[in-house]
């Protein structure tokens, strides 16, 4: 088994207007916390849908060393705000990602993993509860549960915990931490907010505009970050 689960190689982004990913090569191994930080219009969207396997890059290639296109990748969204009168339960919103999910005809199996997921997601005391009703962090927790529950090997946080309140934020990064160090799974966190990426990362993926930077968390600096501290 190869030690890194995911490889870029030369990516590039040609748009009408601008050109992004230059020439991006970076392997990530097996088990890291990586932050991708960098100001608005780099392309850390565009990376993460290349990898999603969402947009074709324009030049170079991502892959998978060992599962190639079978990796499981698990998807949580920027903050969405979930309408007061939504009525779903949270367990039965976090089962929806299981594939072929019917209500309420869940597998032996499927059910396990629901509450497994409800345990590690701190959930299990809200299951019952609308979704409509539960708070900000509770609603981005289950987003998280979500993703969770077909077990990927690697996990991706797409700015989310942009709209959440301080407290919040660190909840749930420091949920996604413990699941990392417990379970091993991979992790990608997109993010503008630096000082979080250096207390919870591992290594950091710095976009500019003419190029990028990575290595251990401990080297990314603020003032290397373009335009910054007001731009953290």
């Amino acid at each position: 088994m190869s030690e890194f689960i995911l490889e870029t190689n030369n990516l590039k982004e040609e748009f009408p207007e601008k050109t992004v990913l230059h020439d991006l090569s970076f392997k990530l191994k097996r088990g890291t916390f990586l932050s991708i930080v960098g100001e608005n219009g780099v392309g850390k969207t565009t990376l993460i849908k290349i990898i999603l396997g969402q947009l074709k890059p324009s030049n170079g290639t991502v892959t998978f060393p060992d599962k190639q296109e079978n990796i499981k990748i698990g998807y949580v969204p920027q903050f969405r705000n979930i309408d007061d009168e939504y009525q779903l339960s949270v367990k039965n919103f976090i089962g929806l990602n299981f594939s072929g999910y019917h209500l309420p005809w869940l597998t032996p199996k499927e059910k396990l993993r629901l509450n497994k997921v409800l345990q590690q997601t701190n959930l299990s005391k809200l299951q019952n509860e609308s979704m409509g009703q539960a708070s900000g962090g509770e609603k981005q927790r289950a987003y998280l549960a979500q993703a969770l529950v077909n077990e990927p090997d690697l996990l991706i946080l797409d700015e989310s915990t942009a709209s959440l309140d301080p407290v919040a934020k660190e909840d749930l990064l420091n949920l996604v931490r413990e699941l990392n160090q417990k379970t091993a799974v991979t992790v990608i966190s997109v993010t503008h907010d630096i000082p979080l990426a250096q207390q919870f990362s591992d290594e950091y993926l710095l976009l500019k505009s003419d190029g990028f930077e990575t290595g251990p968390i401990g080297q990314l600096k603020i003032t290397d970050y373009e335009g910054g501290q007001e731009h953290v």
